[in-house]
């Protein structure tokens, strides 16, 4: 990805290095994979990718690494800016709706938000309450050590997931979700239609001369690894469909395929 020629957001609170003591909203693509192993899928990813040629062109002192110029902080407000230019301007061109920014809080260990406490092990989520994405940095690590899911487009997808919850909460998506009580259907087309937003968002990334070959790729590859299929074979060595509350592998990568293939919000209706 080429994230260095894109303008970097200041909507970036960089908690890193500051401790503080479950958040809810939505869900987020690390509630799944707590203590999960994932194995891939054996499928070629390209095959969901249609006609979209890749652009070729108790507080602690923070410590070092946490300045505002390191290179994760630096790829983190890069994505996040790619994010605002996209749907400033998609959400009222598509849909009619004014587009608010959302703020990314970087932490480490744990963080307070307004959906409560939150520990690095849930992994990335959104909080409803004070429209913020949140986000350690260990996550990346562990998706690339650990689910086999590497490269900066595939971290930008994760970042990207969550903007898409941002904008169901716009939307008012979420809260009727929210309100429908507990109901696994729901909540997977909640995550599937968050899928289909990263994808549209890197639709227009492309357009913009961000993404490079195999960037698709990678994201297709993370999105396969968090999937309920294929944490509960890993972790039980069975799949109860019935518990499923983030879609298949193969969803996730059909809806993030759906949304990168047309660029389109409207095409992003998981709950039909």
């Amino acid at each position: 990805m080429r994230w260095r020629q894109q303008r970097q957001s200041t909507n970036v609170e960089d908690r890193r290095g500051i401790g503080s003591g479950v958040a809810l909203g939505g869900g987020g693509i690390g509630v799944l994979i707590i203590a999960a192993l994932v194995c891939l899928l054996g499928g070629d990813p390209r095959q969901f990718l249609e006609n979209i040629p890749v652009q070729t062109q108790q507080v602690q002192q923070p410590s070092a690494a946490n300045s505002i110029d390191d290179e994760k902080g630096q790829f983190a407000r890069a994505v996040l800016g790619s994010t605002e230019d996209v749907f400033r301007r998609l959400l009222p061109e598509q849909l009619g709706a004014s587009y608010r920014d959302p703020r990314l809080v970087l932490f480490t260990g744990q963080v307070r938000s307004a959906c409560g406490f939150a520990d690095a092990a849930m992994g990335p989520f959104y909080c409803p309450g004070d429209d913020r994405l949140y986000l350690d940095f260990a996550f990346f690590d562990q998706l690339k050590r650990e689910f086999r899911a590497s490269g900066d487009f595939a971290e930008a997808y994760v970042i990207a997931h969550e903007v898409g919850h941002h904008i169901q909460n716009i939307l008012g998506t979420m809260a009727k979700v929210q309100n429908a009580g507990q109901n696994n259907r729901l909540s997977v087309a909640l995550e599937l239609q968050a899928d289909c937003y990263a994808g549209v968002w890197a639709h227009h990334a492309n357009k913009a001369g961000l993404v490079e070959p195999g960037d698709p790729e990678e994201a297709l590859r993370a999105a396969a690894a968090v999937g309920d299929d294929m944490i509960q074979k890993r972790t039980r060595g069975y799949v109860v469909p019935d518990s499923f509350t983030h879609g298949t592998s193969q969803q996730r990568m059909q809806w993030f395929a759906r949304g990168f293939n047309s660029g389109e919000l409207r095409q992003c209706d998981t709950f039909r």
